[in-house]
């Protein structure tokens, strides 16, 4: 008796109880049917004194109430761990949505993102597959991969062309000429593709085989000399797309484009960089078409021809592109104040390498390996551009030791990563280490 003395004079729980009653008139369908069913642990019991033993199932019918209310009538003070979830993804949802360039809507999913066929030529026609050699099916997988890097190459330019450009004029977010200067010429190549796209989609027979590919290729490859113009103002269509997404509505739009389901999470530069990746392909690829076709096939003879002259184009566009290179850096080399040009610089026309280092006295210094010198210089702003300030003379290449050095073989502070920006050059990074034998304090680079 005397332990049931302080729960009698606990008088919360009838208050609760009218509450409950409460919640019968505002949701008396599920009133009813919790009336029907039971509350777990109470629901073949009758009514039972109200002693401190009935606080738990009080509460637990204190429950739907709170939810009534919340749902009917003003919100509840007490804020549930699942209602702080929702608030906390809501404003997740709203952090990434509201701010946006005016008038601007991200294209919908439906008709942004089209996943990517990954079947395989023998999976496409396993019909055909199973009466040819094994040397030919490997031949008609690697064609089919030709057409569907076609394929997808000519969707990624009208993607680019409807997703970035047209959005970009339409809003004013960038000056026509600037977005000229940032696309450059690649509205002209996505009819180059399509154009190849249907030649070789015309060369495949019913059974899904492509009997004979060199004579169109001897026809169609001279039109990638259209590649030379587009990839040697790659340099100065970079530096300018990274200075103006600095800007706020720039980095916005290219932002909300990025996170939208038809880039693939891929920036803009990775559209605009595709054709370029795309070219170095084709005389691997076609090498190893003819690696599958056999000399006494009728297509031997035009295939090697088609070979020979994709590196030769290919090769031509490298070079054209370094030596584009390197007249973009030449240019923005900053001299000291009466410090003449450096001839050897004005005279190379390539720029081997470049990148940045740390010198002995933990300075970082960008180093550019010319064709004739090698130039230690200091990335400084002037206006609105990066700018290379020189840094003593330059070091005549005749008087360096250049040691090329397997990645990941020495610690990269003594070494000069080549950016390798170039068309055609070879994939991954390349270190290279220059040193001065004459001096004791030179920089290895």
């Amino acid at each position: 008796m005397d332990e049931e003395g302080p729960a009698e004079q606990e008088s919360w729980s009838p208050v609760h109880r009218e509450r409950s009653q409460t919640s019968g008139s505002l949701s008396e369908g599920s009133g009813k049917k919790r009336k029907q069913q039971g509350a777990p642990g109470m629901g073949q019991r009758g009514p039972e004194p109200q002693t401190s033993d009935d606080k738990e199932p009080c509460t637990k019918r204190v429950k739907p109430v709170a939810k009534t209310l919340s749902g009917s009538g003003p919100p509840s003070a007490k804020v549930t761990p699942l209602k702080r979830l929702s608030q906390s993804i809501q404003r997740s949802i709203s952090f990434k949505t509201e701010p946006r360039p005016p008038g601007y809507v991200p294209p919908s999913r439906a008709g942004g993102c089209r996943r990517r066929s990954s079947k395989l030529w023998s999976e496409t026609f396993d019909r055909v597959s199973e009466e040819l050699s094994a040397r030919e099916v490997k031949r008609q997988e690697v064609i089919f991969e030709l057409m569907q890097g076609e394929q997808q190459l000519v969707d990624d330019l009208n993607l680019v062309k409807k997703n970035y450009y047209e959005p970009m004029l339409t809003l004013a977010i960038l000056p026509e000429a600037e977005l000229r200067e940032i696309f450059g010429t690649l509205d002209s190549l996505a009819p180059l593709h399509e154009d190849l796209l249907g030649r070789l989609m015309g060369l495949r027979q019913e059974d899904g085989t492509v009997p004979e590919l060199g004579p169109t290729l001897l026809d169609w490859l001279p039109r990638l000399q259209a590649y030379e113009s587009y990839c040697c103002h790659q340099v100065w269509a970079k530096a300018r797309l990274d200075r103006r997404k600095r800007e706020p509505a720039v980095g916005e739009f290219l932002r909300l484009c990025q996170e939208s389901a038809f880039s693939r999470k891929l920036e803009l530069w990775s559209f605009l960089d595709l054709p370029r990746s795309r070219l170095v392909k084709y005389p691997l690829l076609l090498r190893e078409v003819l690696r599958q076709t056999p000399p006494e096939h009728p297509d031997h003879g035009a295939l090697q021809r088609a070979v020979a002259l994709a590196q030769d184009l290919v090769g031509l566009i490298n070079r054209k592109t370094g030596e584009a290179e390197c007249r973009y850096y030449q240019q923005r080399l900053s001299y000291p104040d009466g410090a003449p040009r450096h001839p050897s610089i004005d005279r190379s026309s390539l720029l081997l390498c470049h990148g940045e280092l740390r010198n002995s006295k933990g300075q970082r210094l960008h180093v550019f390996l010319f064709q004739e010198a090698l130039v230690l210089t200091r990335p400084i702003l002037q206006g609105e551009q990066v700018v290379f300030q020189v840094q003593g003379p330059p070091l005549p290449v005749g008087q360096l030791e250049v040691q090329d050095l397997p990645d990941g073989g020495v610690r990269l502070g003594g070494a000069l990563r080549e950016r390798g920006a170039a068309c055609g050059s070879a994939p991954g990074p390349r270190l290279t280490r220059c040193r001065q034998p004459t001096l004791s304090t030179s920089s290895s680079g």
